[in-house]
């Protein structure tokens, strides 16, 4: 079969070839790979800036966004071969440590976890791939055609589910959040405030292209900005920041209202070095009883809150996101940003 592998830590070795068929192990699925979305982490590990490749291996499948049909289950599973389903990135650590022992393993404590196509383990850019059945979550037939932005709602569904526990510290009852930056984290994590019934404002740079539109369809508020001027006396409850920008990053740590939260979603590149008061940050944040916090990664119950939102969203909308569809055969093409992306899908049958 065809996947599209690469050697972790060595630039320009991405490369569809041919591999061996995946033979499913007691308890998991065969499935079609469908689709595969692409973020930003595939570009940086295709640059050689991260990854690890299987122990014993050179080289290792790419690709966490999956979507696949199930082809084949083991005996007394809960799946039926035709169910459309996502697999879930991380694993937990062997040790494990404490939180991984918990069925927390979005949250380990000592690094040791591995994650499809990223650490240690194949990722799902193949035409055929297994996966253990507990960490395969099913889909509504509907989202046959979005599948894929299951894995990136996972994330901000983990995002908004650690805002809500913080915020029920004391009396919370939001009204309004600011995301930063409107890729696709972005988009969804405002998708995931309207279904909340929230006022949404999205903050890009970019005027032109699709985001505009998406932004306003979804009934939030769309600014152009490179700064948080415009929030300096309406500040929002919550802000949502995922651009990992310096500048953005501190801003937003003194924009929110009384008791606002900020989450720190986005990962920005290093090497710039910004002038700030620490003294008077601290201070904005201990009188007001602000909360900062930062997220990645998702949990097994993310994954199903996502499927969730995503079939109770509108269908139409989830397909504008995804700008670009490229088929395996012209898989780097894939990983080339290119002016106006929003969500670029790899076909995994073409």
């Amino acid at each position: 079969m065809r996947a599209l592998t690469f050697e972790p830590g060595r630039q320009g070795t991405l490369e569809v070839e041919e591999v061996p068929d995946p033979e499913p192990g007691p308890g998991e699925l065969l499935v079609q790979g469908l689709a595969l979305g692409v973020c930003g982490t595939d570009r940086e590990l295709a640059a050689a800036e991260y990854g690890w490749a299987p122990p014993g291996r050179s080289r290792m499948v790419i690709g966490h966004e999956s979507l696949g049909r199930v082809l084949q289950v083991p005996d007394g599973s809960a799946f039926s071969p035709g169910d459309l389903v996502v697999g879930v990135v991380r694993r937990p650590d062997p040790e494990p440590c404490g939180a991984c022992a918990r069925g927390e393993f979005d949250m380990c404590r000592n690094g040791r976890y591995t994650e499809r196509g990223i650490k240690e383990i194949d990722g799902y850019a193949s035409e055929r791939w297994a996966v253990e059945a507990g960490y395969a979550v099913r889909l509504d037939p509907s989202l046959e055609s979005v599948g894929m932005l299951v894995e990136p709602t996972s994330v901000v569904a983990k995002a908004w589910e650690h805002i809500e526990r913080i915020g029920s510290r004391a009396w919370f009852e939001p009204r309004t959040v600011l995301v930063t930056g409107a890729g696709p984290i972005g988009l969804l994590a405002a998708l995931l405030g309207r279904q909340r019934g929230l006022e949404v404002h999205v903050l890009d740079r970019e005027a032109g292209g699709a985001k505009p539109a998406l932004v306003a369809d979804l009934g939030a508020t769309y600014h152009v900005g490179t700064g948080l001027d415009a929030f300096a006396d309406a500040k929002p409850d919550i802000i949502i920041e995922g651009t990992g920008v310096g500048q953005l990053v501190m801003e937003a740590l003194t924009c929110t209202s009384a008791a606002g939260i900020v989450c720190l979603a986005g990962l920005g590149a290093g090497g710039r070095t910004h002038r700030l008061d620490v003294s008077e940050i601290n201070r904005d944040i201990v009188l007001e009883n602000d909360a900062i916090f930062g997220t990645v990664n998702a949990n097994l119950r993310h994954f199903r809150d996502a499927a969730t939102a995503l079939a109770q969203a509108d269908r139409s909308w989830l397909e504008r996101l995804v700008t670009r569809r490229v088929p395996l055969t012209r898989a780097k093409e894939a990983l080339v940003h290119e002016p106006g992306d929003v969500k670029v899908v790899l076909d995994l049958t073409g």
